[in-house]
């Protein structure tokens, strides 16, 4: 599942091909997809994008008319900007087209594709309404999360430490890798309460969560199957080559040299190290 640092991906690479682009058609090829208003307009169907934002894993797409547009990508889904040349990949559920301003602007159109329909697309009237409808329920960003953000989120919690981290009321953005991947840099073990931490542990786990991250967004993400995540320009992340845990489980630990245990926790695989995370 995309998590913050593909999200961003996502943002960086689609904002040269959109900011500043006229939508002159909006089309959802399938109604389900959508969440509130469906027509042209609440899609931004003659309006002019003026800014893309991100909130933890999901995008959101502003005109300049106040509208809306809320992507959350789920499992499987992908903004992809499509030319003219380019037929429409099986699962397109929404379509917008662009303004030719520009004979150069290669960039037609936009889409969002999901093989599985675990993402969706909410539209809203204004930011605002974004904000307190999707976006208040949301904990800290992972990537400016301080220690006291992550003391409040966690506080006075018995569950495990990686439970709550994978919770985006507590910390926005952390999936399964990076949450693994934070733990290991921080040395938690993920099968630690989250009220034994102590303060220098909590300090080093918020520190972990913002270097992974960022390091993470800057690499585009990471790709970790031919059919995976890809950025909005089909291009896949190279963050995967970094892995220091995730989907390791069994390989020697590349801090201490021993073997990675992998089991799961609430459902969720995990990797860690028994020696380097006690």
């Amino acid at each position: 599942m995309p998590e913050l640092p593909e999200v961003e991906s996502v943002r960086r690479s689609l904002a040269p091909h959109v900011i500043g682009r006229r939508v002159v058609r909006a089309r959802a090829r399938r109604r389900d997809v959508v969440r509130g208003k469906a027509s042209p307009g609440a899609l931004l169907e003659g309006d002019r994008i003026r800014h893309l934002h991100r909130r933890g894993k999901q995008l959101g797409i502003e005109g300049e008319g106040g509208g809306v547009i809320v992507v959350h990508l789920g499992m499987s889904g992908q903004l992809l900007t499509a030319d003219r040349s380019r037929r429409y990949p099986s699962h397109t559920h929404v379509v917008w087209k662009f303004d030719d301003f520009d004979d150069l602007q290669s960039t037609r159109g936009l889409l969002f594709r999901d093989p599985r329909r675990f993402g969706g697309v909410w539209t809203f009237p204004s930011l605002e309404h974004a904000r307190r409808e999707r976006w208040d329920e949301l904990g800290p960003e992972g990537t400016e999360i301080s220690s006291s953000d992550l003391s409040r989120a966690l506080a006075g919690s018995r569950r495990r430490i990686k439970s709550l981290l994978l919770m985006q009321e507590r910390v926005a953005g952390l999936g399964n890798i990076y949450a693994d991947e934070s733990l290991f840099r921080a040395g938690v073990s993920p099968w630690r309460q989250a009220n034994s931490l102590e303060p220098e542990e909590m300090a080093d786990l918020a520190r972990s969560i913002r270097e992974v991250l960022v390091s993470a967004s800057d690499r585009g993400g990471s790709t970790l199957s031919d059919e995976g995540y890809v950025n909005a320009d089909g291009e896949p992340g190279s963050f995967q080559d970094e892995l220091r845990v995730y989907g390791r489980g069994g390989a020697s630990c590349v801090r201490c040299g021993g073997e990675l245990a992998q089991d799961r926790l609430e459902q969720r695989s995990t990797v860690w190290c028994p020696t380097c995370q006690p």
